[in-house]
């Protein structure tokens, strides 16, 4: 797991009851049921306000928009862009394609595993990051490359992975202390 000294006892982001969330998915409900193709603003609302879409909240739109749920379900399976599942603040995604691969990335890949502690497709337990993998950037002059959200970060080596890790660590523990 990523441990980085200068963001130890960082504790950002809102402190909210579940009761509270689920008080604003009413309110959400409430603006987009009866909007024609309101069902995905809705959807995209709930994930800002949960981090992801939970089977809880899906069975409440459902009911919301009297709709089934397989139906909320489906159009959540269809896009990319929703996710049931607790994502991370940031975003780790290695590059596998040929270039990346062949200098690499797989290597980084497994790197990645061991020091954030998840496979693909997981989040860490603190929801610091999710890892992924993708299949080019089109940055293949600077194999092997990685992302954490937006940001490419090249020609990376694995002794090099945990120093970019705490850079994002080190954001949060900044914009906390910025908060205060």
């Amino acid at each position: 797991m990523v441990e980085c000294k200068e963001a130890a006892g960082c504790c950002c982001g809102e402190n909210v009851s579940e009761e509270e969330l689920m008080l604003r998915l009413d309110e959400c409900i409430a603006e987009y049921k009866d909007k024609p193709g309101g069902l995905i603003p809705a959807l995209q609302t709930a994930q800002a306000i949960f981090g992801y879409l939970p089977e809880a909240v899906l069975l409440k739109i459902s009911a919301g928009f009297d709709k089934s749920y397989s139906e909320v379900a489906g159009v959540v399976g269809f896009y990319s862009f929703f996710s049931t599942q607790p994502r991370g603040r940031n975003t780790v995604r290695v590059c596998l394609g040929t270039a990346c691969y062949v200098r690499g990335g797989k290597q980084i890949l497994e790197s990645l595993k061991k020091e954030l502690g998840v496979d693909v497709g997981e989040t860490t337990e603190d929801r610091e990051f999710t890892l992924e993998v993708a299949r080019c950037f089109g940055a293949c002059g600077l194999a092997p490359v990685i992302t954490v959200n937006d940001e490419v970060h090249q020609r990376v080596k694995p002794s090099g992975l945990r120093e970019i890790l705490c850079q994002y660590k080190q954001q949060e523990a900044g914009e906390a202390a910025h908060a205060e």
